[in-house]
Parts: C-alpha cells; structure tokens; sequence
C-alpha cells in the first residue's frame, strides 16, 4: 500500500516553522497528524462514531493529551516504570483543547467523538502544548468530521517588553503576562493565562499578537485540507430529530409563561418550581403515548423555548433572573478564623456561592515533587478545589477529582501565586483548600477572594490582596445589541454567549479564564467586558477589606515555627532542642545561617 503524504509548514518569521504531515502515521483514524516544531512532534488524531446516540444532545467529546516520558529520554517514576494517570498538567492541557474545539463542532453533531494528541520527541526548550490544539485540529481538518472553522491556538507571552510566540521554558520564566489564545480566522473563541499585575489594554494587545498567528495556522489548515483532496470531505450526517410543528407548538404555549416566570422569581428555587410546573402543564395538552414516542424532542424544545425567553428578558427590559441590574454585585459577607484548629481559615460568600477555604503551612518537606516527562521541579504553593454535589443540591456518585475541579483550582491558584512573598520572607511550603459549600455561579472566584482571605488571616505577608469576578455576555443574533453581565450567575453562564472570568488587584490582572460560545466577538466588546470587570473587582475587593484588610501581624501559635539562627563553622546539619539550643551538629565545610522548624521544643534542620 503507496502512502499519499501531504505537508504544509508554518512560518511565523520567528525561526521556528512549524510542519504539519499527515498520510504517514495512524491512517486507520478518521484523521491523523505530525506537527513538529524543532525536535519536539506531536502526534494528533480522532475518530468520530458514524451514528449517535438517540439519547444524547449534545457532542460527547473526549480529548485526551498525553507526554510520554520516551520524548525526552526519561523513564516514567514509581515501581512499575510506565505511564499511569494522567497529571495535572495534562489534564489542564486536555481542557484547553477541548474548551478550543466544541464550539467548531455542528450544534446538531452528536457523534461520540475522541480526539488524542501525544508528544512523541521533545527538544525540552519549546513547550508542547501550544501545539496540541494545532495537532487537534489539524486531524479534524484533513478528516471527515463536520466542524465550523478551522481554529488554533497559541501560546503567547510578554518577554522583556516584547509579546513572544510560542516562548521556550526558558523565555517563559521571564515573562509578565502568560496566555493561552485559541481563535478562528475571525473570532477569539478562548483564553486563559497569568500576569503579574497587568492592565486590561496590555491584556488585550497580547491577544491581539496572538490572534495574528492563529490567523496563519488557520490558513495553512484548510490549504493542507484542499492538499488532501476527498480524505477531507466531510461526512453526511442526520443525529436529529426535527418536528417544527411541535416546536411552534411548545413555543406558543410556553414562551409567555417562561418569560413571566422568569421576570417574577428572583429566587432559585422558586423559579426552577415555576418552570417545572410550566413544563407539567405543557404536557397535558399531549397524549401520554405521543409525549413517550417524542420525549427527547419535546424536552428539547421546553429547553430551547426557556432559555429564548430568559435571553429576550435581558435583552429587552435589561432584567436578571435575580432582579439585579448588569453591573450588580451580589450581596457579600465572609469571616476569617472561622476554623480554629488551622492555621489560617476564610468563609466567603457571594449571593449563594460559598467556599470555605483552609491554609496550611509547612516546611520544605512538605513540598510537592512534580516529576513529569519534560520537567522536574518542587512547588511551594499548591492549592486544591473540591466541589462536592450537595453544594448545587444534587446527590450524585463521586468518582475522585474531576478535571473541571483540577482546572478551577489552577485557575486560583494562577491568580494567587505572584503576590505570595518570596521565599526568605516566608519560608513555609503554603497550601490552600477551599471548599465549596453551595454553588450558584463562580465557585472558581469565590476560592480566590476566600483564599485571599485565609492567606492573610494566617499571617502570609501577601503583596497585595487580590479578588476575582466571573463575568457574561448575552448577544441579539438579529442585531448588534448585547449586554455585558457582572457576577453571573449558574443559569446566565448556562444560557449566555461567554464566560469569563478576571482576578487581580487594585493595580492589575493576575490571571484569566474566557470561554466565548459564539462567533465574531469585538475587541472593542471583550475590553468594554474588561473594564467592566474591573469595576466589579475593586467592589469585591472593598468587600474583602471589610473582613480583613491586611495580614496578620504573626503566623498563627500552632503553625510550624521556622527559626533561623548561627551555626558553627564545618556545620550543615544541627538537631536541637528547646530555645534553639544545638545538640547534635553535622560537619560541612563552612558555616551558614540556616532555617529549622521546631515543633514541641524539638526540630531537624533541612539540609
């Protein structure tokens, strides 16, 4: 069997073109591709069921990312020396992508649909995954599987003043503003990243710069496509039923009530029972074996026809579903020390989203040992999200740590990290963990604002504090009217056109997270969304103040105490006993002061 290869090679003008091959490896996929960049390639594919589900409505996408410890010539840790769950890293990698594909899926593609990209040779200076998404979608490009546009993503850093494409590890540690971009030819469809202190025009100029790339890689996908010829035609497909006179049916009985219901319950669970019973009511006028031959579309169209009115709400009177206006800010109100026993605590609670969020500090060994395929290294900051079910009122399976739960924790953790002291003003490896106790709209910032707070009751010297604000978009397709929502809730991000989400200080953005559901948004609307959010910000951040405005003077009486202290010359090591007195030393060659951490009158140095 001949091999029918096909590549196109990307070249931004930065001495590093990118080549994407296919034809070569993995032909029994739907579609598969090489990118290599240097010497690091990644392998990108997917495959996507002929049928559906009659079941489902929505695409049931999986995208997996994979480092294999092979590409860089190191052997997997532990017993059995072979790759076992993913790590954090790729699970966030996994997210990215995804976050940048389903928006190009067809609405009424129900396919189950698996994409995988693995690295296979890595040169460990660039980072391979700013190129898994251009893998992605470079499979679904030379396949037959449906999709929109052609989309990618980049990543984009600010190095010595200068925006940088794609940076190296090495460019990365000396940059002030870190994105992820992914876009389309003529839209921005995701963004996610940390800065240190940033203004929202710097922001956006770094998007920009990123856009112009993505602009390139798209070009050279659908040249490659046309390049592939037949192999890229996409495939027919029907996963929907459609019956438009029940749709108008339910839409003439229902839209009304929906609207009214919507505008008359400000409350959750109020407004959920008014749309059940609205639905209820709905279905006696249907025969019961009509309604059980057409279950999946009649509950479809309830949907739809409830989401359309909330939206028009919006749009039209400028109403929330809580009666608040678009620039409102939930009531807020939170304490610190709440928890005793820890050594720092904060309750933050913002309308009904509530984390309680605990600190805990240790010593260096306590540190976390992060040994993946590309680096090894220890984290002194880790911070952990749980969002158990009751916090939305469910009872449902629990089955460990979700990726949502990994991302959203990162998400803080991102836009906490770079107003933590350094290291000898506070000499504690730090760990947070918040809690949702009850959700309804940006758990995510919630842990921001609360992990802000429990830093800072714990006696961190912090740099400044910082807070975070989740914010929406709902849009008129017929028109150009839109408005922009601060502090959405649960509902507004399901039914809304954008999510996103900003955390900083009262100088600057620290970290971001933006997902956009439709296409073609402005800049000039993403920074009137910015500012916008910067607003909201400083009023959450003037809320959090009121609680605590500055850390406290000493870390808490339980916490570890860490000592520092003269030791002998030719000494590295010392055991000690009570009031810092050395009883044991160990022999090096020269003296030094050195931190211990003494615990009931007894310590060990690190060494």
């Amino acid at each position: 069997m001949s091999l029918e290869i096909h590549k196109k090679t990307i070249d931004l003008g930065d001495g590093k073109p990118i080549t994407i091959e296919t034809g070569k490896l993995a032909r029994q996929a739907d579609g598969a591709v090489v990118i290599t960049m240097g010497e690091t390639m990644l392998l990108g594919t997917v495959v996507s069921s002929k049928e559906a589900r009659d079941d489902v409505d929505f695409l049931p996408l999986t995208v997996d990312y994979r480092e294999k410890y092979a590409s860089a010539g190191r052997y997997p840790g532990g017993f059995f020396k072979r790759e076992a769950r993913p790590s954090d890293t790729e699970v966030l990698t996994m997210r990215l992508v995804d976050r940048a594909l389903r928006p190009t899926f067809p609405d009424d593609y129900h396919a189950e649909t698996q994409v995988m990209i693995q690295l296979m040779s890595s040169d460990k200076k660039d980072m391979p995954d700013a190129l898994a998404c251009l893998a992605a979608a470079a499979a679904i490009a030379v396949s037959d599987v449906p999709f929109s546009s052609h989309i990618s993503e980049v990543r984009v850093a600010r190095v010595e003043g200068k925006m940088v494409i794609n940076p190296t590890f090495e460019q990365l540690e000396k940059s002030d503003i870190e994105l992820m971009v992914a876009g389309s030819l003529d839209s921005i469809v995701m963004v996610e990243g940390e800065m240190k202190e940033v203004s929202e025009q710097e922001m956006v100029q770094a998007i920009e710069a990123a856009h112009v790339a993505i602009k390139a890689h798209c070009t050279a996908l659908a040249e490659l496509a046309a390049m592939v010829g037949d192999r890229s035609k996409k495939r027919e497909y029907s996963h929907e039923k459609h019956d438009d006179e029940l749709r108008d049916k339910v839409n003439s009985l229902t839209y009304d009530k929906f609207y009214q219901a919507a505008k008359s319950n400000n409350d959750k669970s109020a407004r959920k029972e008014a749309f059940s019973a609205i639905k209820e009511e709905l279905q006696g006028n249907f025969e019961a074996e009509f309604l059980s031959e057409n279950a999946f579309v009649f509950n479809q169209y309830v949907k739809e026809t409830q989401k359309e009115a909330i939206r028009r709400l919006l749009l039209d009177e400028g109403q929330r579903l809580d009666g608040r206006k678009n620039n409102e800010i939930r009531a807020i109100w939170g304490e610190t020390n709440y928890l005793p026993g820890t050594h720092g605590s904060a309750l933050f609670t913002r309308g009904e989203t509530q984390s309680l969020t605990t600190l805990t500090l240790g010593t260096k060994l306590d540190q976390q040992t992060v040994d993946g395929a590309l680096e090894k290294r220890s984290d002194r900051f880790l911070l952990h999200y749980n969002f158990p079910p009751f916090s939305t009122g469910e009872a449902r399976m629990i089955r460990g740590v979700s990726r949502r739960e990994v991302g959203h924790g990162n998400l803080a953790l991102r836009a906490l990290k770079n107003i933590l002291p350094a290291q000898q003003d506070c000499p504690y490896t730090i760990r947070l963990v918040s809690d949702i106790l009850e959700s309804n709209g940006s758990s995510s910032m919630a842990t921001v604002c609360a992990g802000c707070l429990s830093l800072m009751d714990g006696g961190v010297p912090i740099k400044a504090p910082v807070s975070g604000i989740a914010m929406g978009l709902i849009t008129d397709k017929k028109s150009d009217k839109y408005v922009v929502l601060s502090d959405i809730l649960g509902d507004e991000d399901h039914l809304g056109d954008m999510d996103f989400k900003v955390t900083g200080t009262a100088k600057g953005i620290t970290a971001c997270q933006m997902d956009i559901k439709i296409k073609g948004l402005s800049m000039a609307t993403l920074t009137e969304a910015l500012m916008q959010a910067n607003e909201g910000r400083a009023h959450i951040l003037g809320e959090m103040m009121k609680i605590l405005d500055k850390p406290s003077e000493d870390y808490k009486p339980h916490a570890p105490r860490i000592v520092s202290f003269e030791i002998p010359t030719d000494t590295i090591g010392a055991v000690i006993g009570p009031g810092g007195k050395i009883i044991q030393a160990i022999q090096a060659e020269s003296g030094a002061t050195i931190s211990i951490e003494e615990v009931d009158g007894k310590g060990i140095v690190e060494i």
